[in-house]
């Protein structure tokens, strides 16, 4: 009986070449997994497309709510962002990739996961620290990186090994971008990206929307609610976190909403240039910190700022099954525990504009913030806090007046 290898299947050229790769290299029986995280009609046809090429089985799990729920939605509540701008659509999948891959193995019975995610980049670092920390016991292929017995160098190596094979399927041999796709967001890298003097093609790219050039002339008011940092309702109807993404989604592409051009660090060394549309990530990380600002005192807020970026981090480098992650996560659950109310914005040429926030728990108090005096306020009081604020200030401009008096004598 022959072994069986699991192999983590997108219906491209690259995993489809590594089916008959795999069975005359290593002669296992190849099972395809394809794991639906929301990138829609890319789906189409893959069951036909696997066999053809040599596969036993395929299976495609929907993890589309356990992607939200599990792995959005805790980097929300963070505001973990990459370097500043990115917001970490690819980077959350991978865990719940590899989590369903290694669920697949142990119910096949397997004895290797194959992924095809080349030596250059983040995402084999992300699959494998998956893959290890919940089976280490499994074998991980990398064909990419097994350049002894992987020749194949170019799409067209790939046809060509195809055909030799009898798969005859109409794949292109010209380029196009590189795209990750996703319910979160898609992500494109390749052809006049590659080069960061250039302008990005953004008539020929974009997938999810438009230019803020191009989005319409006025704009549109969105209110949402939260329960403890979750969002329950858009404009007034009760959905899941899932279907409320996927509405934002088609807001934000409308308005020209979280379009980013990074030149990001990534983990194995290298800067590398993409484009990432996150038209409902950008505007539901937006609307949770709109909220939360008026919920969190400053220490906690301050404190949660520094731990989302490390958050980010963490996340970024694939260490998503990790006594740290489980640890961050927790500081940042227990700071939700308020965070619920209402939101409301207008979207407009890529611009998320405030229009109101309301919360049971809002730490604001119009009668301390406004300019007339209050009862809860004394203007003298601040007279004693600045001289002991100052305090370290004052004491030490007093040394540096006393060490240039000294230099004169």
């Amino acid at each position: 009986m022959k072994e069986k290898v699991i192999l983590a299947y997108s219906g491209g050229l690259d995993t489809t070449a590594i089916i008959p790769w795999l069975k005359e290299t290593f002669d296992y029986e190849v099972i395809c997994c394809c794991i639906d995280c929301g990138q829609g009609n890319e789906l189409n046809g893959l069951d036909e497309r696997a066999k053809l090429s040599g596969a036993s089985k395929l299976y495609i799990e929907n993890i589309i709510d356990e992607f939200c729920d599990e792995y959005i939605m805790p980097c929300v509540q963070a505001g973990a962002v990459y370097e500043h701008k990115y917001l970490l659509g690819t980077s959350m999948a991978r865990p719940a990739i590899a989590k369903k891959l290694v669920e697949i193995a142990r119910k096949e019975g397997a004895s290797a996961i194959c992924h095809g995610a080349t030596g250059k980049g983040n995402d084999q670092i992300r699959f494998e620290l998956g893959i290890k920390a919940l089976a280490p016991d499994l074998k991980i292929i990398a064909p990419w990186r097994m350049t002894d017995v992987w020749t194949m160098q170019s799409r067209e190596d790939e046809i060509e090994y195809c055909h030799k094979h009898g798969i005859d399927l109409p794949f292109d041999a010209s380029h196009s971008y590189s795209r990750d796709r996703n319910l979160w967001h898609i992500s494109h890298e390749g052809l006049e990206l590659e080069d960061p003097a250039n302008e990005p093609n953004y008539d020929h790219m974009l997938v999810l929307g438009v230019t803020p050039e191009k989005a319409p002339d006025e704009g549109e008011y969105v209110t949402m609610t939260f329960e403890q940092g979750i969002p329950k309702t858009l404009n007034g109807k009760a959905m899941k976190v899932s279907e409320i993404i996927t509405e934002l989604n088609t807001l934000g592409g409308k308005h020209g909403i979280g379009i980013i051009d990074i030149v990001e660090n990534r983990v194995v060394g290298m800067k590398s240039r993409g484009v990432y549309e996150t038209p409902g990530g950008t505007i539901l990380m937006e609307a949770h910190d709109q909220l939360e600002e008026l919920i969190l005192d400053r220490d906690t807020m301050e404190m949660k700022k520094k731990l989302g970026s490390q958050f980010a981090q963490v996340v970024y480098e694939g260490k998503w099954f990790t006594p740290l992650r489980e640890a961050l996560q927790a500081f940042v659950e227990s700071t939700q525990k308020y965070v619920t109310g209402e939101v409301k914005f207008k979207l407009y040429k890529g611009n998320i504009i405030k229009a109101g926030t309301t919360s049971p728990y809002s730490l604001y108090n119009e009668s301390l913030a406004s300019f007339t005096t209050g009862d809860l306020y004394d203007h003298h009081d601040a007279d004693g806090f600045i001289t002991l604020f100052g305090l370290p200030l004052k004491v030490r401009a007093m040394k540096m007046l006393e060490v240039e008096k000294n230099k004169d004598k």
